[in-house]
């Protein structure tokens, strides 16, 4: 009896493989907590294999003490009993020691997994702060370089290279004006040319029908000429296309100066039309030209230029044209004959000048060229600068396809900038200063002046605009051109306003002589500050800005698109003005005025300010996250990071940039 209780009793004191299983099981769950390690769990293996050691020992123990003792009988079946219940208990035992080391191995290689994705984690961390210190050090030389580019001045030959390429916007100029002063001889001229023809006479709605057409049918030229000026651009370069348009020009001018001596004013219609499509021509390539030659930090200024070889033109066709100079039946011929002038002088000055070295370098892979390009214009050859910032715009270019209009206006990465382009020529032309232009004349006899003093008061225009364009030349590039914009809307509205309200009060109390003078003097001064704040922004700053929101590939076709719209407005403006003056009488200003709201607040709201800033700056402004221009093929990787190679690994190889 002695021999089962004892044998119960040893039986109980065995952990039962259940219990010691769901030990070890919590156990081996502990040990993957994050705080315990390997060596907590190569204790614990260690520890638990010694404890079934000892058990085993134990039992051999007892198990032969029982036999030596030779206990029979009913002791000896519990004894069997008990001893196969041990047995039974060692295998279970047995086996959960084994699980537990199956476990505590597959706990060891997740360990050992975990602990190379640390290295990795630790690998890369360290990259990501190579990389964050080379983008610094990437930035620091970026902004020392715009430093250096900020210091470049205007030498001497930049000088006169701007100088023999605005002869194509004083071209431009010089036609919009020259036709005004002379209307009166140019329809007698017509009025003769028809009844020496057609043997009778002609009607006054014929003849100002004729005329109104010879001066927007300049217009339709100009569009032509607009729209084609990104291609005549890429396929004979900036300097190129001037030369070649150059002699369009002349045969434009001739034609105008020859209607008299022929007898014939279609000969006027034809020489307008061709030498319209000579000045959109030149309005694309000429500021495109400048834009591309000019330093970073002169860029705005320099930019202007374009404005004030306009106004120049303009002022110079108003002086001639007045009837003591050339506006008489016999000078005007001459007069519209003149154009040839500044053709022909671009032909002998633009020759020696160096063709964009943007053009050069970008479009016709021409690196030598483009430098030899730099040093004459920089009368420097520290022109590194300048080199790296093409190079960044053309590693951008790359990873663009080649852009046509169709898919310039589908893109939509580049349909903001676009709009923008659009909407600054459109505030250029519906501002109402072409109405000015084309028909100032008439518009301060309607005022009160008397025929006399309105044909000498024409001219006073074409001053105010080239003294006001001087004056905002250093202002471009200190205020900026967003700013400047601003003011100049701002302006216009305000006098479009008050020369509306001129034209009222002078019906309303045209009885009364003192204030029928009074009136007259408040419209045209209200009239000539309508035109100083054009000059201050919107004259010269679309023609800029157009150039500056695009880089090099989509830059040909956004300028032709952008000149095509301006001229169409003129068109519009030339052909319409006379209508809305019949129909709208005193009101005349006042869409204008609308239209000058819409655009002010379209700049507050959406137009950048690109003063001072690369053109890979401002293409940064309009990219989102997300947004991929069209591809030749494989993306195109941060070019920045090419110029130093790093140990990267294939995390980061995925990682690009691009600069649209």
């Amino acid at each position: 009896m002695a021999g089962g209780p004892r044998g119960s009793m040893r039986v109980s004191d065995i952990r039962r493989p259940a219990q010691l299983n769901g030990e070890v099981q919590l156990t081996s769950n502990a040990t993957k907590a994050p705080e315990d390690d390997e060596a907590t769990l190569r204790e614990l293996l260690v520890s638990l294999t010694r404890q079934v050691s000892e058990m085993s020992l134990n039992l051999s123990a007892k198990l032969d003490e029982l036999q030596t003792r030779g206990v029979v009988g009913d002791q000896q079946l519990e004894t069997s009993v008990a001893l196969s219940e041990i047995r039974s208990q060692l295998q279970q035992l047995t086996k959960s020691v084994e699980s537990c080391q199956s476990e505590v191995s597959e706990v060891k290689r997740d360990m050992v997994a975990i602990k190379n994705e640390l290295d990795t984690v630790q690998q890369v961390k360290e990259e990501i702060e190579e990389l964050r210190e080379y983008v610094d050090r990437l930035a620091e030389q970026t902004h020392r370089r715009k430093l250096r580019l900020l210091e470049q001045g205007l030498t001497f030959f930049l000088s006169y290279t701007i100088l023999a390429s605005m002869l194509g916007m004083f071209q431009f100029g010089y036609n919009t004006g020259v036709i005004n002063a002379p209307e009166k001889n140019i329809k007698d001229f017509m009025k003769d040319v028809y009844k020496s023809k057609y043997s009778e006479d002609i009607s006054e709605e014929t003849v100002q029908f004729l005329y109104s057409f010879a001066v927007s049918i300049f217009a339709i030229g100009g569009m032509i000429g607009g729209f084609s000026g990104g291609l005549i651009a890429n396929k004979f370069g900036r300097k190129g296309g001037l030369l070649l348009n150059s002699f369009v020009g002349i045969a434009g001018a001739s034609l105008m100066g020859f209607a008299k001596f022929f007898h014939s004013y279609e000969m006027i219609f034809i020489g307008r039309f061709i030498i319209g499509v000579t000045c959109g021509l030149n309005t694309s390539l000429v500021p495109m030209y400048i834009s591309e030659i000019a330093p970073l930090n002169l860029r705005g200024g320099l930019g202007t230029v374009n404005q004030l070889a306009v106004t120049t033109g303009l002022l110079i066709s108003q002086i001639l044209g007045i009837e003591q100079i050339l506006g008489t039946d016999d000078g005007w011929p001459l007069l519209l004959g003149l154009a040839i002038c500044p053709a022909v002088l671009q032909l002998i000055l633009l020759p020696v000048c160096p063709e964009s070295p943007r053009y050069l370098l970008i479009t016709k892979q021409w690196e030598e060229e483009a430098r030899k390009a730099l040093r004459r214009l920089r009368a420097s050859n520290q022109i590194e600068e300048d080199i790296e910032e093409m190079r960044a715009e053309q590693r951008a270019q790359q990873a663009e396809a080649t852009i046509s209009m169709t898919q310039l206006l589908c893109s939509r990465t580049l349909r903001p900038p676009l709009i923008i382009g659009v909407v600054m020529q459109l505030s250029q032309q519906l501002s109402g200063i072409n109405a000015v232009f084309y028909y100032s004349t008439g518009l301060f006899v309607s005022s009160g002046l008397s025929e006399e003093t309105a044909k000498f008061m024409t001219p006073g225009i074409g001053v105010i605009m080239v003294t006001m364009t001087i004056i905002t030349m250093p202002l471009m590039d200190r205020l900026g051109r967003r700013t400047l914009h601003l003011y100049g809307l701002g302006g216009m509205f305000i006098f479009s306003i008050f020369i509306t309200i001129s034209f009222l009060i002078k019906e309303f109390f045209g009885f009364v002589q003192e204030m029928i003078d009074w009136m007259s003097y408040l419209s045209v001064i209200s009239t000539l500050m309508f035109v100083v704040f054009f000059a201050v922004g919107p004259g010269s700053i679309p023609w800029m800005i157009t150039a500056e929101l695009f880089s090099q590939g989509p830059r040909p076709a956004a300028m032709s698109i952008a000149v095509l719209v301006n001229w169409i407005a003129n068109f519009v403006v030339g052909i319409g003005f006379l209508p809305m003056k019949t129909a709208l009488e005193n009101y005349t200003f006042l869409p204008f005025s609308v239209f000058l709201a819409i655009f002010w607040i379209f700049t507050y709201k959406k137009v950048p300010e690109t003063k001072n800033k690369t053109f890979e700056e401002i293409l940064a402004l309009f990219s989102k996250p997300g947004d991929t221009p069209p591809t030749r093929g494989q993306p195109q990787a941060n070019p920045a990071f090419e110029e130093t190679p790093l140990n990267t690994t294939k995390a980061f190889t995925g990682s690009t940039s691009t600069y649209m």
